[in-house]
């Protein structure tokens, strides 16, 4: 009897267990696409808490977007390596060394540019000019990671544009004869977005060629951007300034390392979504999720939108959602290139 006892309650365990596999066989991308939009939407409240606080008496600005990165980095770099040697089990990587040197500058200069956009544009701005993410990775995954995408799927992303336009363009005061065109932080955006696009193009051969699993692709592309972010520090001062400011503001740590936990987990669903989905559907997720971070900042922070702005918003976000719920994955994945 007590055998059978025991053998009952290991073949419930079993089952259990295989109950709760086959559950997130089934909902994997609902799962991974919540832990992004929890993890992210506090992450994008830190963020602004981070560059938009006014420190000391002095009232002191946070302008140290490479050190923020930096060590956004390091805590990535280790999460992925923890979970890489005591929980997943993903095998030798056989990835090119050069699609993580390639993939790693270009997903660094995304990250770094928006975040050094944040000191000329609200965070609302940034949100929704990084809502064209999809339109980049599309693109760029067409003619370099050669992938095809059925026709409505371009008038949804068509849509994602005009709302961005509507959003972003400036009226002209009364009066005013000169016309200033795009600013610096719109700028960086637009170079964010591009950067944003290649990365994926990237990603996509890295997937297609070598089967890159999401642990390897997490902790090799920090590694490589760590590097990148080393030699930036030094040639440009700023790791010196930065430890200088610390020091007067030590407060500013710990928004720092909450910011980049949220940053390492998310992360991780991130590159677990890019491996056994794609980018563009990760892209799709990850700006869906900042409608509600820019009412977060709006809430929270005091930003306001005008009545043209938020219609912009409204374009946007139906054009994002149009696209989750008809615009379904492309018509053929990623050809493989020798």
């Amino acid at each position: 009897p007590v055998v059978c006892l025991l053998f009952q309650r290991l073949l419930g365990l079993v089952l259990h267990g295989s109950i709760i596999m086959s559950f997130f066989q089934k909902f994997k991308l609902p799962i991974y696409a919540s832990g992004i939009f929890i993890l992210y939407f506090y992450y994008g409240i830190l963020q602004e808490r981070i560059t938009r606080t006014l420190y000391g008496e002095n009232k002191e600005k946070f302008i140290y977007s490479l050190a923020l990165v930096f060590f956004q980095c390091i805590v990535n770099a280790l999460y992925a390596k923890i979970m890489l040697k005591f929980v997943l089990q993903q095998g030798e990587d056989v990835t090119r060394k050069s699609y993580y040197a390639s993939c790693s500058l270009t997903y660094l200069l995304a990250m770094v540019s928006s975040n050094m956009a944040l000191q000329w544009v609200p965070y609302p701005t940034q949100v929704v000019g990084k809502s064209c993410k999809p339109i980049p990775v599309m693109i760029l995954g067409v003619i370099i990671g050669g992938k095809s995408y059925i026709l409505r799927k371009y008038f949804f992303i068509l849509l994602i544009v005009i709302g961005v336009v509507v959003f972003m363009y400036k009226d002209q005061a009364a009066g005013a004869t000169d016309v200033t065109g795009l600013g610096l932080g719109e700028l960086l955006l637009l170079l964010s977005l591009t950067m944003d696009g290649l990365t994926g193009a990237v990603q996509e051969r890295m997937i297609s060629e070598s089967k890159t699993k999401s642990g390897h692709m997490m902790l090799n592309m920090n590694l490589w951007s760590l590097g990148y972010l080393s030699i930036a520090l030094l040639v440009t001062g700023e790791m010196f300034s930065f430890m200088s400011f610390v020091q007067r503001f030590p407060e500013v740590l710990y928004n720092m390392l909450v910011f980049s936990v949220c940053s390492a987990l998310g992360q991780f669903f991130i590159f677990l979504m890019v491996s056994d989905f794609g980018p563009l559907p990760c892209s799709i997720t990850t700006t869906t999720r900042k409608f509600f971070t820019v009412l977060g900042s709006v809430v929270i922070f005091g930003n306001s939108l005008t009545g043209r702005q938020w219609i912009g918003t409204i374009i946007v976000f139906s054009g994002l959602a149009l696209d989750a719920v008809y615009g379904k994955a492309s018509k053929a994945g990623p050809k493989a290139v020798k």
